[in-house]
């Protein structure tokens, strides 16, 4: 755990090595999360959309899934 002190402005600095770590550079987003009595520094993800791909892999294409379903649900007269 790392210690660091709030400044008059509600500052707070991150330390070196966990800028690093998390690849945090100037200007980078950070999200600040209450979890009631607990506040967590998270680092805002870059491109959400292409970090969150693949996320959902099954053997079958989620898409073809769909298509199916939704082809019986037609045959069915649903």
């Amino acid at each position: 755990m790392t210690a660091s002190t709030v400044s008059k402005k509600g500052w707070v600095v991150i330390p070196a090595h966990l800028r690093r770590k998390y690849g945090l550079e100037p200007g980078s987003r950070v999200r600040i999360v209450d979890y009631g009595g607990v506040l967590a520094i998270v680092p805002g993800a870059q491109d959400p959309v292409r970090q969150g791909a693949g996320m959902l892999k099954t053997e079958k294409s989620l898409t073809r899934i769909l298509l199916l379903e939704h082809r019986a649900e037609l045959e069915r007269g649903s």
